[in-house]
């Protein structure tokens, strides 16, 4: 969830001793937006530009042998064929390409290939741009191959015009118009490395905390495993970079700040037909020399986002934040779990419902009392009816067309106002107790320190 770095100065500590600071987390549903990729601005027939209609064959046929040629020297490892589908007056294109391949060289890939559509063909001069379709699966990570789009320019060889050569692929204007999102591999050198389970991408810059982070993700499968109660793949593809280039090109990014961000966990697409390949996470650099509980518990909290899947998708937010927050902390001794101040302050107060989805993402809130609310629900439906009903609550809630307000009357007898309410004190009586005594009765069914064993 987005912090400022005065959030996490101004963390309350459970009363008995110090803790870490709370760490920040988002969710961010990241899918390619659903638009044609002919071209709108195709030049008109008896223009000096041709559409793909009237593409020669040869053309055609052409653009098919050099692409086909580029994934079998992808998967098979042949740098030099791949090199040989390349411009050579195109030198910067060139480099950027031969690193993208010895980037692609480190990755488990399954399944690779690239398609066209005859359509989306268009002649510029003596060359051609095509929007290619880029299919790819990570052999152990992505349950189905993960779709993008790109647009290739290719010009024939100098010396036979039936072969095409790759001269850039790069076209800013195309690649906004159709919210082209690359992965890091896409965009400069990168360094895979592995561990049980964690494929983890990192840079020159962030390689020396690779051993601590991969580590970290590891024992973070193992502790999400046990407390999660469905099947998951149990494998993460985690982005850990030097820079937060990566953080910003993500659409829709809670608060529009990626310095706020410690960490976001995304879906990403699968074929034309729709749903989730995988799930990913993502690491603002500030976290890859934090070792210990605060990064641990960040990466537990992204680990739960990839386990629960479309559950997670699906859910209304507050839940699905709150049961990653709930998780997350499962492994932290009662005395050193924390709440933001904020959220601490906003209990104290009063809150007269459940967090909204804006209340997470849209600038000029602060995410911070968001989530500190959210957990304290799963605290509070955890202790007072067990967690197998948060469970539930989370398996309805889910589901295409659940109403809140009539499944939480039903599993738990209360409204969305009075679970926010009970959430609240609670969170209260756990963390400034003599400010609840104060108060009265807290009202909550369950006992004061059931959110804090």
């Amino acid at each position: 969830m987005p912090t400022t770095r005065s959030e996490r100065r101004r963390t309350t500590r459970s009363p008995s001793r110090a803790a870490a600071l709370l760490a920040a987390y988002a969710l961010l549903g990241w899918l390619l937006p659903a638009c044609s990729l002919l071209e709108d601005d195709a030049p008109a027939e008896g223009t000096a530009a041709a559409t793909a209609a009237m593409a020669p064959a040869d053309v055609v046929a052409g653009l098919q042998r050099a692409l086909r040629r580029r994934a079998e020297a992808v998967r098979t490892g042949d740098r030099n064929a791949f090199a040989s589908g390349l411009a050579r007056r195109a030198p910067r294109v060139r480099a950027e390409q031969l690193t993208y391949f010895d980037n692609l060289a480190q990755l488990p890939i399954a399944k690779l290939g690239y398609s066209f559509d005859r359509r989306n063909i268009v002649r510029r001069g003596d060359a051609y741009w095509v929007v290619v379709e880029l299919t790819m699966q990570l052999a152990g990570y992505d349950a189905a191959p993960v779709v993008s789009h790109d647009r290739f320019l290719f010009r024939p060889a100098p010396r036979d015009d039936r072969r095409m050569l790759l001269r850039s692929t790069t076209d800013p204007a195309w690649e906004a118009e159709h919210d082209v999102r690359p992965q890091p591999w896409d965009l400069g050198p990168v360094e895979v490395r592995g561990g049980y389970g964690v494929l983890g991408v990192f840079d020159r810059g962030s390689l020396p905390a690779a051993a601590g982070v991969i580590a970290s993700v590891e024992d973070g499968i193992a502790d999400v495993s046990a407390a999660v109660p469905w099947p998951w793949r149990r494998t993460v593809v985690v982005y850990a970079l030097s820079s937060t280039a990566f953080l910003d090109s993500i659409e829709d990014l809670p608060g529009g700040d990626p310095e706020r961000l410690d960490g976001v966990a995304f879906p990403v697409p699968a074929g034309p037909d729709g749903g989730t390949a995988a799930t990913r996470f993502a690491l603002n650099p500030r976290m890859l020399d934090r070792p210990g509980p605060e990064r641990d518990r960040l990466v537990r909290h992204e680990l739960v986002h990839v386990a629960l899947g479309e559950r997670d998708d699906h859910a209304p937010v507050w839940l699905s934040e709150g049961v990653a927050e709930y998780v997350s902390v499962r492994p932290v001794a009662p005395a050193d779990r924390v709440v933001a101040q904020a959220a601490l302050e906003r209990a104290v107060d009063g809150v007269d419902g459940l967090p909204t989805r804006g209340s997470f993402t849209d600038p000029g809130e602060e995410p911070v009392v968001s989530y500190g609310l959210s957990w304290w629900v799963c605290e509070y439906v955890a202790g007072s009816f067990g967690e197998p009903a948060l469970w539930s609550l989370l398996d309805e809630l889910a589901t295409e067309g659940a109403d809140e307000t009539d499944v939480l009357r039903r599993l738990l007898g209360l409204t969305p106002e009075q679970l926010a309410d009970r959430a609240a004190r609670l969170m209260v009586a756990t963390f400034v107790p003599e400010v609840a005594a104060s108060s009265g009765p807290s009202g909550a069914s369950g006992p004061s320190g059931s959110g804090a064993r």
